[in-house]
């Protein structure tokens, strides 16, 4: 990697680093590590998935809205590299989704992927020791792998966002991890709904919803999640600018 994308990346970890110990919000945190992946890794989009307390893969972050219905597909139809990865526990790569290989392991997966515009897959178990916890999903437009030194980036980014959600489990262990991940949960619904009422109101696509509720939410020092049920239930009028 270049020089300047070493030093970004630098610059990435500390700002992870300063989330984790200032206010630690769990759902800007997973949605700014999206964001930085796709900055950083010559990526397209990126998507984060986490497992609930039965073990079932929930949606939590993505990039985009076709990262999000190609989580979404994956999990609904129980096939597809993100998934792997998380059973396996490894990663798992397909640098061309629309390859012989890939299209007989995922079928409706692949053929899915290819009419959302991906074609190359990068999923990476969020782990720690034996326990994972969920993927974080890496999506290409073109038909290639990362190389060693981009891969080994994202591996970094991957460690620093489980240690982070773990950050509290030598305490309470498994109920504090549960917990975090429940609580991610039920955020990304109220996040998501919210969304939706801002785009239906200000007549923008939900990606332009959410960057507004999210520079809102940072503009006016207001915790994501409660901002969202606020959009909800229409007590914080928000117009665009503000």
């Amino acid at each position: 990697m270049a020089a300047r994308v070493d030093e970004r990346l630098a610059q990435v970890f500390v700002e992870l680093a300063d989330t984790l110990v200032a206010g630690f919000d769990l759902m800007e945190f997973l949605h700014m590590l999206t964001e930085r992946c796709v900055e950083l890794l010559e990526v397209d989009a990126a998507g984060l998935l986490l497992a609930d307390g039965g073990g079932t893969l929930r949606l939590v972050a993505a990039s985009t809205e076709q990262a999000r219905v190609a989580e979404l597909f994956q999990i609904q139809n129980d096939e597809g590299p993100c998934l792997d990865c998380y059973r396996s526990g490894q990663v798992v790569i397909s640098r061309d989704i629309g390859a012989e290989q890939a299209a007989a392991r995922w079928p409706r997966f692949a053929a899915a992927a290819r009419e959302m515009g991906f074609a190359g897959v990068h999923a990476i178990p969020m782990r720690l020791r034996d326990q994972v916890i969920g993927t974080l999903n890496l999506f290409r437009a073109a038909p290639d792998g990362m190389d060693l030194a981009v891969a080994r980036a994202a591996q970094a980014l991957v460690d620093v966002a489980t240690i982070g959600i773990l950050q509290e489990r030598a305490v309470h262990q498994q109920e504090v991890v549960a917990g975090q991940l429940q609580i991610a949960l039920n955020s990304r619904v109220l996040i998501e709904q919210a969304k939706g009422v801002l785009a239906e109101r200000l007549r923008i696509t939900p990606d332009e919803a959410f960057i507004v509720l999210r520079r809102y939410a940072r503009d006016h020092n207001h915790q994501l999640t409660e901002l969202a049920g606020d959009v909800i239930r229409g007590t914080t009028p928000i117009i665009r600018g503000s």
